[in-house]
């Protein structure tokens, strides 16, 4: 009876030890996305400093990058520099994607901080966002000129990121 006991515990105590021993490995940031492969969601809003219309097909015919992001966002301040600098190398277009923003708040925080953002795509009550499948700001997508989700993000990239993970991407 006590051998039993004995070797359930061992049994059960190695499984838990192999499910967590095999999550160390594994990129928390990582947040697996359906849209990964498929056409972004269609969508038609306006931008955020001219008030611009602005369209999901008004996007094809290039590689670019959808940044979410929002004023109030912490996080989003993190990564600022770094979109900053991504721009500055000319080799992709950002488009921001301002989720859930004062409008006021978000036009002032790129006077300050600079704005890396070819354009600002707002979405006031986050459907746009919503059919992204965003979990929370910020998160960057990589979309091929057909406009098909190449790359997903969960969390703020930075240009190390950039080098390694997006720009060999856009290349291929």
């Amino acid at each position: 009876m006590n051998y039993k006991l004995s070797f359930f515990t061992f049994v059960l105590f190695a499984f838990i030890f192999f499910f967590l021993y095999s999550g160390l490995n594994k990129d928390p940031t990582f947040i697996p996305s359906p849209l990964v492969g498929k056409k972004i969601p269609n969508f038609q809003s306006i931008t955020l400093v001219d008030n611009k219309s602005i369209s999901s097909n008004s996007l094809l015919g290039k590689f670019y990058i959808i940044n979410v992001w929002a004023s109030w966002c912490y996080a989003c301040t993190l990564e600022h520099d770094d979109l900053l600098n991504i721009t500055k190398k000319n080799t992709i277009d950002v488009y921001g994607l301002n989720y859930k923003d004062n409008k006021f708040s978000a036009i002032q925080l790129l006077k300050e901080k600079g704005n890396p953002y070819k354009e600002n795509i707002m979405d006031y009550n986050g459907d746009i966002a919503i059919n992204f499948g965003v979990y929370g700001v910020p998160e960057t997508f990589l979309i091929n000129e057909k406009g098909i989700i190449v790359h997903k993000h969960v969390g703020p990239i930075d240009e190390s990121y950039y080098k390694t993970i997006i720009f060999p991407k856009i290349k291929k």
